[in-house]
């Protein structure tokens, strides 16, 4: 994330707030019309201080340590390694499930050793495969951790991917998300919080959006320094380790 600009993920939490906010404020202009104007004066003062308290709490929202890009990618890893990975992948995608299959420890040991930087930009073009947008439920709970502790991102990716749920179901509920994020180490009811309000719902659909346009056509699309790998390294176990360690050269 560039130095001076605004966190992403503030960003959207801010937007999600407003729109919240809005909605509020709409159904009070229903009610004020019904109560007296002492009343009116007490819904315009407490909006008042709702609107100080949602700038705060925004201003005091702690940094992500350079964990999400501005386009919306999960960063793990040195930003400066001479070998950038970025993948684009939907948690609901089975195609995805065995790339990280085959190349998660691939990726994790190159972000460890600072061979590589990993990008993922995890999008939700694939609600429509489950009953209950579970592609956009799980992408936010992908922010929602990426903030809390990138650290352990790789860890909980990879179990989300081993629990995939099949396509055509409900996919996994909000408090199976929660759990998963808890045993991958992220114990702070913030998080929990976050999974389940869904803060991120807008931001997610203008990633996916941008990142359709930007030209990807399909999921997992993997880019090693900007170009796409078309190869078959991405299904092979461990097949990513070769290719980053000659991008490396």
């Amino acid at each position: 994330m560039s130095t001076g600009k605004q966190n992403p993920l503030a960003a959207a939490e801010a937007a999600d707030r407003k729109r919240k906010i809005a909605i509020q404020v709409g159904v009070a202009a229903v009610l004020v019309a019904l109560v007296a104007a002492i009343g009116i004066g007490i819904a315009v003062k407490k909006s008042g201080s709702d609107s100080e308290n949602t700038a705060t709490s925004a201003a005091q929202l702690p940094a992500t340590g350079g964990s999400v890009t501005e386009s919306g990618a999960v960063r793990i890893g040195n930003p400066d390694a001479k070998v950038k990975v970025r993948v684009v992948a939907d948690l609901q995608c089975p195609a995805c499930k065995q790339f990280e299959a085959a190349n998660g420890e691939a990726l994790a040991e190159a972000a460890a050793n600072g061979t590589a930087v990993i990008e993922y930009q995890i999008i939700s073009f694939l609600d429509r495969a489950s009953s209950t947008q579970y592609s956009s439920r799980a992408a936010n709970a992908s922010f929602c951790v990426a903030k809390s502790d990138p650290s352990k991102y790789q860890g909980w990716l990879q179990t989300m991917f081993a629990k995939q749920p099949a396509e055509g179901t409900a996919g996994l509920s909000n408090e199976q998300l929660v759990q998963i994020a808890t045993e991958a180490g992220y114990t702070d009811p913030a998080v929990a919080t976050c999974i389940n309000d869904k803060p991120y719902n807008d931001y997610i659909t203008q990633v996916t959006q941008q990142t359709l346009s930007s030209g990807v056509k399909s999921t997992p699309s993997v880019f090693i320094n900007g170009e796409l790998n078309q190869s078959d390294a991405i299904f092979t176990e461990n097949g990513l380790a070769s290719v980053i360690a000659d991008a490396a050269k």
